[in-house]
């Protein structure tokens, strides 16, 4: 198996050269940019399996160059970890919100970097899990890494798709953010439970050109469902 490539988009060397050495020592193939234009080069050349991206850059805001990555087809998918020195719970949902997959606050060390890499790569990578779930007109297919409302594709970020696939998988019982978080996301990984409601809105956003973002429920004081009945 090929080794993962990242690519590190921050504009202070030092701490670039920091994060580098440590990827390239756990085995990871690393491309380095500067800037977002730089950024922007090298995934023309070669796409990155994760983006880690510095809030702060000379040309262009990390929270812009992601979101602009998850708005374009072809990197949509990619999973991006910003690094700030920005710990706000404000910024940390700012960052989460623009499509960021997680957040890391600086300082930080390469062992709690590194762990959240490969927490973030176990989740998007396929399950190999062939299952096809569906409920009304919406289909999910495991296999294909496709949601689909009748002929309509819908795209969905890749912590989307795991929260519907485990929804439509688990329909009727009502889970809380702490339980989502250890189904979904994983019980060894530190997220704040605030993160579940970030990718709630963002699935129920794409979801609702085609009205099932109804399928989505919020049970008041208990946490989340998946139910294509009402009330």
């Amino acid at each position: 198996m090929s080794a993962k490539r990242i690519l590190i988009v921050e504009d202070e060397k030092p701490i670039r050269d920091m994060i580098a050495f440590g990827l390239r020592r756990a085995g990871f193939d690393v491309d380095e940019a500067e800037d977002c234009f730089s950024a922007r080069a090298s995934i023309a050349d070669h796409m990155p399996d994760l983006l880690l991206v510095d809030w702060m850059l000379p040309d262009m805001s990390g929270l812009e160059l992601t979101r602009s990555l998850k708005r374009d087809d072809n990197t949509r998918e990619v999973p991006v970890i910003m690094l700030t020195a920005r710990a706000d719970e404000n910024d940390k949902v700012s960052g989460l919100e623009s499509g960021a997959d997680d957040y890391v606050t600086k300082p930080f060390s390469p062992r709690e970097l590194l762990a959240r890499i490969h927490a973030v790569l176990r989740r998007v990578s396929p399950t190999g899990d062939d299952e096809v779930v569906s409920a009304e007109e919406l289909r999910l297919d495991s296999a294909s890494h496709r949601v689909t409302a009748g002929n309509e594709n819908i795209a969905l970020g890749p912590t989307e798709f795991r929260l519907l696939s485990f929804f439509m998988t688990h329909p009727e019982r009502v889970y809380s953010r702490g339980q989502l978080l250890d189904r979904v996301w994983g019980g060894n990984v530190y997220v704040e439970e605030r993160t579940v409601d970030v990718h709630i809105r963002r699935l129920r956003k794409a979801l609702e050109p085609h009205a099932y973002d109804r399928f989505i429920q919020t049970v008041r004081g208990a946490g989340y469902r998946f139910s294509t009945r009402t009330g």
